[in-house]
């Protein structure tokens, strides 16, 4: 299935997508109505960016949560910096977003009323967004929102609970969060709760689900929220494929085989998610896209440790502010420190799991606005079209790219929600 082109001929597609973009900015929203639009035209099925703009394209995962929640920032306007707005989306083709409901335990602590209140104060944000520009957002809780919402021109806001923190180990708080929007959550991120491992932390190594977290992932199950499983080690993930009676889904993974870090999955980790028909979602941080990466990125945090120290010393605000200012620190320094890496490793990942488990259980979870660091060519949603044209380039069809974009994720939703 896999083809190859010439260099030459991959140039001249490029150039011919960029300047499409820029005579084409705004998404013709008829195109995305994939049940009542006709067949496309013979001259538009090879290019690149109507093929893009067909699909309905959804991310899996983005931090920019943190940015309306913490920085105050309104995500409907270009914002200078950041990797992800409602400009920059219309720009690259992205109809919806999953916003990460993100408590950070070294923050916020593993449980208790502060890391509920961080939780709900960040759904808040995103619905005030919805609430705010009711003609560039909406809410959506099942498939169906996104295909009603995405036809009629407005992007599609949705949201995923990452590390079972909020829960506060009661089992109560997964309906709370299910009829607050949540609609999927991962049991753990970095680090690991009394009742889920993390991949993040040594505990986590020996620690899977204990009943408590069976019956969380039962929960979901009966809810229709989808279970995650980036982030959680590898007994917890085993523990959770026994337990779920609905496809699982990793919402920003990618492969070990090639990037061997624990954050990302092994082939039979893989092959366990497609089995029970859920879907895989490349993540776009060169940290689990490029072997070695991971080592040369921590060699570079001890040589700018005391760059961190300052500027977290010199910011006034609280915990969440001082990681913010040493986050701007790290991204200017991994840009001028680290090697860059290009969407091609992107597709690399793809092409690992397509020819693993098949075309139906991959899909796309950025984590913009959560890493320090991206693609090249890939720096901004805005540029989501390049990974379209490096799909292509490699032999995949407009079939595919729509089931890579988002059509994946759709039909996982359609199962979820099934009752």
């Amino acid at each position: 299935m896999i083809r190859h082109v010439r260099k030459k001929s991959t140039l001249l597609l490029i150039v011919a997508l960029a300047l499409s973009l820029l005579n084409n900015c705004r998404m013709n929203t008829e195109t995305k109505n994939q049940t009542a639009s006709p067949s496309p035209s013979k001259s538009s099925i090879s290019d690149p960016l109507e093929i893009h703009r067909r699909a309905i394209s959804i991310d899996m995962h983005a931090d920019t949560t943190q940015r309306m929640y913490v920085e105050g920032l309104d995500i409907n306007n270009r914002l200078p910096d950041g990797h992800l707005d409602a400009v920059r989306m219309r720009e690259g083709g992205l109809d919806a977003q999953f916003f990460s409901i993100w408590v950070n335990p070294e923050i916020y602590g593993g449980g208790g009323p502060v890391a509920v209140k961080s939780a709900d104060d960040q759904i808040r944000s995103v619905q005030e967004l919805v609430k705010k520009h009711p003609d560039t957002w909406e809410l959506a809780a099942t498939a169906a929102d996104i295909r009603r919402i995405v036809s009629g021109g407005k992007l599609a806001a949705l949201m995923g609970l990452e590390g079972g923190y909020a829960l506060d180990e009661r089992l109560e708080n997964v309906e709370k969060y299910y009829k607050l929007g949540v609609r999927y959550m991962s049991v753990t991120w970095s680090v690991s709760t009394n009742w889920a491992g993390s991949s993040g932390d040594s505990v986590g190594q020996s620690r899977g689900l204990n009943d408590f977290g069976r019956q969380v992932v039962r929960e979901m199950n009966r809810l229709g929220m989808m279970v995650d499983v980036s982030h959680v080690s590898d007994r917890t993930f085993w523990d959770i494929v026994s337990t779920s009676s609905k496809p699982i889904i990793a919402t920003h993974s990618n492969c070990r085989a090639i990037a061997n870090v624990p954050r990302n999955l092994t082939d039979e980790m893989i092959q366990a998610v497609a089995k029970s028909g859920g879907v895989v979602c490349v993540v776009f941080f060169p940290e689990f896209l490029e072997p070695g990466w991971s080592q040369k990125r921590q060699q570079v945090d001890a040589q700018i440790a005391p760059l961190l120290r300052r500027a977290s010393d010199a910011e006034a605000g609280d915990a969440a502010h001082k990681k913010v200012a040493r986050d701007r620190v790290r991204i200017e320094e991994y840009a001028r420190r680290l090697p860059p890496v290009t969407v091609s490793r992107i597709a690399d990942h793809i092409d690992h799991i397509v020819k693993l488990v098949g075309i139906d259980h991959v899909g796309i979870g950025s984590d913009f606005d959560g890493v320090q660091a991206v693609p090249s060519d890939l720096s901004s949603v805005a540029q989501l079209p390049n990974l379209t044209v490096e799909l292509l380039r490699r032999g995949y069809s407009e079939e595919d790219i729509d089931k890579i974009l988002g059509g994946n994720i759709l039909r996982v939703m359609e199962e979820v929600e099934r009752r």
